[in-house]
């Protein structure tokens, strides 16, 4: 008779091909761009700008609470545009170095450098550029926040060889992922406060969180091909870790408003970011990467209502 526990568990089956996200702006533009533009962009990502969503949050988040009030427009925009050359150079580098692991993964195997589009050499260079006009951008933001960045650089180098090393590579991108918060508190104040540490912390769990659910779309290749992850180590113990991994992110933007002396609606969006954690953790399903990809973006909303959360966190 067999085990009812192994009887009922799902059977991991991998598709063939798990298309990219259909019918975004983003995906809109980068089509209709000129054919030999049109790698450069899928480089940086630029048809899927999570990525940038979840890296400038942190450091608006950094700019709004900092600002104890409405932020800075202009800072802003600046912080967002230059995330996204950050984050399109970080994306170059890390498909330089994983070209060879892209190609054996469905979902990453038409990615530029992997299928040949752009090369190696060309890669880098634009990677550079990226970096250096990110960093001028941060530089007209403010001063301080550039040098915060410029320090941090090479955090966002190494994550791509961390998952050769050890089994939890979503940490060191939490560690690096987040770092904007620092030169958003910056750029505000000068120096880098308590609670611009607390709202880094909460980052760090929280990306964790995310990225341990995003890396179930790859189990099975990256078991196959050798990547470390922390959903290979957690596998299927993932929703309880992920529950403390998110409980610990909220628990850090509680203690951030807490220092910052915050008011209620700080604490009202905070819930409402609360609730919608753990609607993903009621509803994951880690044998469903097209599941799983919907609740990585899906923290995009998160985040969102953490920035909600420090603007008019000192009102009422």
């Amino acid at each position: 008779m067999a085990d009812p526990i192994t009887a009922t568990r799902h059977v991991y089956r991998r598709p063939a091909y798990l298309p990219p996200p259909s019918g975004t702006v983003a995906t809109g533009i980068v089509d209709r761009m000129p054919a030999g533009v049109q790698p450069y962009l899928r480089l940086m990502r630029l048809q899927g700008p999570i990525g940038t969503w979840l890296f400038v949050l942190p450091g608006w988040w950094g700019l709004s609470l900092a600002a104890e009030g409405a932020p800075d427009l202009e800072k802003i925009v600046l912080f967002g545009i230059a995330a996204l050359l950050m984050r399109g150079s970080a994306c170059a580098v890390n498909d330089v170095v994983d070209r060879g692991f892209d190609v054996q993964v469905a979902r990453t195997a038409s990615r530029p450098v992997a299928a040949g589009t752009v090369s190696v050499t060309n890669a880098v260079v634009f990677a550079a550029v990226q970096a250096i006009a990110s960093l001028a951008l941060f530089w007209w933001a403010d001063e301080k926040a550039a040098i915060i960045v410029a320090v941090c650089l090479p955090t966002y180098i190494i994550y791509p060889f961390m998952k050769r090393i050890i089994s939890l590579p979503q940490a060191w991108l939490g560690l690096c992922f987040n770092t904007l918060v620092f030169a958003g508190w910056a750029a505000v104040t000068g120096t880098i406060g308590k609670p611009a540490v607390l709202l880094w912390a909460a980052g760090v769990f929280w990306t964790l969180g995310y990225d341990t659910i995003y890396g179930h779309q790859d189990r099975e290749d990256d078991r196959r091909i050798g990547v470390k992850s922390t959903a290979l180590l957690l596998d299927r113990a993932t929703r309880p870790w992920v529950g403390l991994f998110y409980a610990a992110a909220v628990a850090g933007w509680c203690a951030a408003g807490v220092v910052a002396h915050v008011r209620w609606p700080f604490y009202a969006f905070l819930a409402a970011a609360t609730a919608h954690l753990i609607w993903q953790l009621a509803t994951l399903d880690i044998d469903d990467p097209v599941r799983c990809r919907l609740l990585f973006v899906s923290n995009r909303i998160t985040g969102g209502l953490i920035l909600l959360a420090t603007i008019f966190g000192h009102w009422g």
